[in-house]
């Protein structure tokens, strides 16, 4: 069983954070939930979610400012950690190697340890700077994924295209069967 760490931070985009919640659930990996106070807000305002409902689809949930989480610490092991979405504020944050917060921690412990860490970024258009952080994570050993829709799958409504980006997340989080839709198979 594989075992994934989710953020989700308080960029736009709560809803692939949830799809991806969801699909893990479905496909039996346990999951560590962790939701930042912007995040929570987000998820109540773009889908009608509170923090528990989001807590009610994962495994564990821990609080934002608990750094004594099993998860700030590399004994404890994970087989990835996806923070989806991913704001630029906590782009910097990864790439500035500051864990002066849960999901910033995981996200260190996830590239000292040498573990799958993807970045669900949400933020247009890029400045120099978000660039220059990407850049950093990515020689770091982190993924950098733009939450832009797979447009070959032809979606028809805005479920669908949340659904692959999700699905697309949880095949980089080395867990099999997310149902991703390939290219030239639609």
């Amino acid at each position: 069983m594989s075992r994934i760490v989710l953020a989700m931070t308080g960029a736009s985009g709560a809803a692939i954070g949830a799809a991806a919640l969801r699909l893990l659930r479905s496909l039996g990996a346990e999951t560590h939930l962790v939701v930042s106070k912007w995040a929570a807000t987000t998820a109540r305002l773009e889908c009608g979610l509170s923090v528990e409902e989001l807590a009610a689809l994962a495994d564990h949930s821990h609080d934002v400012h608990d750094l004594t989480a099993p998860i700030a610490s590399g004994s404890f092991g994970f087989d990835a950690m996806l923070i989806a979405p991913c704001s630029a504020r906590t782009l910097g944050m990864v790439a500035s190697g500051c864990g002066d917060s849960l999901i910033a921690r995981a996200a260190d412990v996830a590239l000292k340890e040498r573990r799958r860490l993807i970045l669900a970024l949400r933020e247009a258009p890029l400045s120099l700077i978000h660039l220059r952080n990407a850049v950093a994570v990515t020689e770091a050993g982190a993924i950098v994924f733009p939450t832009t829709p797979a447009f070959y799958t032809a979606p028809k409504l805005l479920d669908e295209a949340i659904d692959q980006m999700a699905a697309r997340l949880v095949q980089l989080c080395g867990v099999e069967g997310a149902g991703v839709i390939e290219w030239g198979t639609s």
